[in-house]
């Protein structure tokens, strides 16, 4: 375990020391070939460094965050696109963590201009015929007598203070929900033995969403702690649904579903239709790209984790949604042109029905060949082990 963590720093300190080199050649290299050039070995790095990890955590965050999400920014940025480049004042310890962490900083609003017309002119003088006459004072604005409702008991909608702190409120419970709920689910494997596989692979499901969005839910909070962003939510409640659009689209795991946005489904569904696809057919073939970019990620960060021959089962579980979400899409465009939709009651179990069972028959079986669920509660034990052993030299 301390060697593992011992690899983890290091493999960490030379991702810094990369992206650090990267921000030193955006303040001297132009965008375009030239920074492509002095991009392309710290990519090339990036997905080798994984290699000198092997446990499930650590192994697979570190994969996923740099071997992924930081090499598409890198090569975004190469270009002068992408969260990298939204900012020409950007300060290290920001380009650091867009660059690394699954983060996204959320757009605020622009304030709504004001109606001047009923303000006293903050000019008092005015020319007229030239000549300058003083303005006549201007009634005041009576306020109304009954406040709105809104005021009542205390209460204003139209702080975004207050509704900000609500959502918290709501937030804090939601992964006090799911902590748990996370706490059953490692109790309830103690009785692995005696359940149907179909039920354990469901409850691996769960397993994977909860402690995805944990770790996201960290590692954003370490952001908005450290440097003072307001970041966007990375889940939507994926078990609410509706569609395979609507799971892909706005609910799973938004930061990788962004990020193939801007690298992959814009510039093929661009290039298409400079080349003079239809407009109706170029985000089709689009969506299909972005879902084959995704199979062939996955497979990698499933070879990062076991480290076997890819089997291309993960792959195709991309290919099938992709293809399936093709069709959606183009039953939406053509047969269901007024707007008419399944009742929620039934699309919802539909769409979710079909992720859990594809998973079962493509995504966990490679999943589990390497024996994903026996080594992760290995490394509870030993992190368990190694914090008593800690805490026993402490005191």
């Amino acid at each position: 375990m301390e060697g593992e963590i011992f690899n983890f720093i290091k493999v960490w300190l030379s991702v810094f020391v990369c992206l650090s080199y990267c921000y030193t050649i955006s303040k001297k290299v132009s965008k375009g070939l030239s920074r492509l050039l002095c991009v392309l070995p710290v990519v090339c790095l990036f997905l080798f460094l994984p290699l000198d990890l092997h446990s499930i955590h650590l192994g697979g965050v570190t994969a996923f965050f740099i071997a992924w999400l930081a090499n598409f920014k890198l090569l975004l940025f190469a270009f002068g696109k992408g969260p990298l480049c939204s900012d020409p004042s950007i300060s290290l310890g920001h380009f650091l963590a867009l660059a690394c962490f699954p983060i996204k900083i959320q757009q605020s609003t622009p304030p709504k201009p004001q109606n001047t017309s009923s303000k006293v002119n903050p000019f008092p003088l005015e020319s007229q015929n030239g000549h300058i006459k003083e303005n006549p004072p201007q009634k005041p604005i009576e306020k109304p007598k009954n406040p709105p409702l809104s005021h009542l008991n205390g209460q204003n909608k139209e702080n975004p203070t207050s509704k900000k702190t609500q959502e918290g409120h709501i937030s804090l419970l939601n992964y006090a929900v799911k902590g748990v709920l996370l706490a059953i689910l490692a109790c309830l494997y103690d009785y692995s033995d005696h359940m149907h596989p179909k039920v354990l692979l469901i409850l691996y499901c769960f397993h994977i969403y909860f402690l995805l969005e944990f770790i996201l839910a960290i590692v954003a909070t370490l952001a908005r702690v450290l440097l003072g962003m307001e970041l966007e939510p990375q889940f939507k409640e994926p078990y609410l649904s509706t569609s395979l659009q609507d799971f892909w689209g706005k609910r799973w795991n938004l930061m990788v579903t962004n990020m193939l946005r801007i690298t992959v489904y814009n510039p093929t569904r661009h290039a298409l239709v400079t080349r003079g696809i239809n407009k109706k057919w170029a985000p089709l073939i689009a969506v299909f790209t972005t879902f084959v970019v995704s199979g062939f990620m996955h497979e990698l960060i499933f070879y990062y984790l076991g480290r076997l021959s890819p089997t291309w089962e993960v792959t195709w579980f991309f290919l099938l949604h992709g293809l399936c979400l093709v069709v959606e899409l183009f039953l939406k465009a053509v047969v269901f042109t007024g707007g008419w939709q399944l009742p929620r009651l039934i699309s919802g179990p539909l769409a979710i029905g079909f992720v859990f069972v594809t998973s079962f028959w493509l995504f966990f079986p490679p999943f589990l060949r390497f024996k994903a669920d026996v080594r992760a509660f290995e490394e509870y034990a030993l992190l368990g082990e190694f914090l008593k052993n800690v805490t026993r030299a402490l005191i």
